[in-house]
C-alpha cells in the first residue's frame, strides 16, 4: 500500500472551506502518491476507502458537468460500475441513497453502453442527452442530493482519518 500523507496545516485551512476542500486534500495527496493516473496497477496500490473516495471525486465531477451520459460516454462506466464502488457506500459508508442510485444506473448503462461509448462528435454527443432522458431524474437527483452525499462522505472520511491518509 502507498503511505499517503497530508499535512495537519492543509487539512485545517481545507475543513474551514468547506467539505468539499476538506476531501480534496485527501483526494489531491492520494492522486499524488500514484503519479496522478490510476491505473490497474495504481489501484492495487490503494486500500478500499481510497479507492472509493477516487471513484466518489469521478462520479462527482462527471455528473456535475454532464450527467450520467458523459461519466459513460468519457467512458467511467466500467470504473464506477464494475467496481465495488456502490457496495462500499452502502456497507462501509452507510450511504445507502447514492448506492441504490448507482444500481439502477448500473442497469441503464448495460441497456445502453454500446451507444453512449462510441466516438462520435460533439453534436452526436450533445443528441444522447435526448435519446437517453431516462438518465435525467437520475441526473437531477445525483445534483439534489450532493451536498447531503458530500457531507456524509466527509464526515466519514473524518471519523476515519487514518484508513485516508497519515496526518502530519
Amino acid at each position: 500500500m502507498k503511505t499517503i500523507t497530508v499535512k495537519d496545516s492543509e487539512l485545517s485551512q481545507a475543513a474551514l472551506d468547506g467539505m468539499n476542500s476538506f476531501l480534496q486534500v485527501f483526494i489531491n495527496a492520494i492522486r499524488e502518491a500514484i503519479g496522478g493516473e490510476l491505473t490497474d496497477e495504481t489501484m492495487t496500490e490503494l486500500n478500499a476507502d481510497q479507492m472509493t473516495l477516487l471513484c466518489w471525486d469521478t462520479l462527482r465531477e462527471e455528473v456535475m458537468c454532464g450527467g450520467f451520459i458523459q461519466l459513460i460516454h468519457n467512458g467511467y462506466g466500467p470504473f464506477i460500475f464494475k467496481n465495488p464502488f456502490a457496495k462500499a457506500l452502502n456497507k462501509m459508508w452507510h450511504i445507502r441513497d447514492l448506492s441504490k442510485m448507482l444500481y439502477e444506473v448500473h442497469t441503464l448503462w448495460l441497456e445502453n453502453r454500446e451507444p453512449l461509448e462510441r466516438d462520435c462528435t460533439e453534436d452526436e454527443f450533445m443528441a444522447l442527452y435526448e435519446q437517453y432522458p431516462q438518465f435525467d431524474d437520475y441526473d437531477d437527483a445525483f445534483i439534489e442530493n450532493e451536498p447531503a452525499w458530500t457531507e456524509q462522505i466527509a464526515h466519514y472520511v473524518d471519523e476515519n482519518l487514518e484508513k485516508f491518509a497519515t496526518v502530519k
